[in-house]
């Protein structure tokens, strides 16, 4: 009974806190590592087709880019989601139940005021897009520009155009907030 005794709002809460942060942390560093791991295979499947000669295969390089550009977006609102949580939720009911009248949590909006902010985040943008959309079109681009093209593949190359302007449009709403 002691043990129960012990559980306060203000415990569960903070208890809360560390949960997500660490949630939060994970998915930064796997979200960082998509970046790191997209360049490398799509890396890889250039190579693999400069040595081939089968212009074909650079196709692969925006099916990479969609399925780990998704993931990577993904990750990046979870992320930016537990922050506002934070922010707007939790840090304002610690802060209640402690009638304190200073920030909980002050580095959830601290860092959020340096002036160089927005242009990280317009920078980060732009590596985003180069990464997951501009890549994979000068892909798709270099295989309509090959002698090798067939109909099904211009197909579908055409179709992976198409989601790749959706993920691209994805990211700018996303970089927007």
């Amino acid at each position: 009974m002691a043990a129960t005794e012990d559980v306060t709002e203000g415990r569960l809460l903070l208890a809360e806190y560390d949960r997500i942060k660490e949630e939060q942390k994970t998915r930064i560093g796997f979200r960082d590592n998509l970046l790191y791991f997209t360049l490398a295979a799509s890396t890889a499947v250039l190579a693999i087709t400069v040595q081939s000669g089968q212009a074909q295969l650079l196709l692969a390089v925006p099916v990479i880019c969609l399925v780990l550009g998704w993931t990577y977006l993904v990750n990046d609102e979870k992320i930016s989601a537990v922050g506002c949580y934070i922010r707007d939720q939790l840090g304002p009911r610690l802060a209640e139940l402690s009638d304190t009248r200073s920030a909980v949590f002050g580095w959830e909006t601290y860092h959020r005021d340096d002036v160089r902010r927005t242009t990280r985040k317009r920078l980060q943008a732009a590596v985003d897009l180069f990464t997951y959309l501009a890549l994979p079109m000068i892909c798709v681009t270099a295989y309509w520009c090959s002698p090798t093209v067939r109909p099904l593949l211009l197909l579908i190359s055409l179709a992976q155009t198409l989601t790749l302007a959706v993920l691209g449009w994805q990211f700018l709403r996303y970089a927007e907030r």
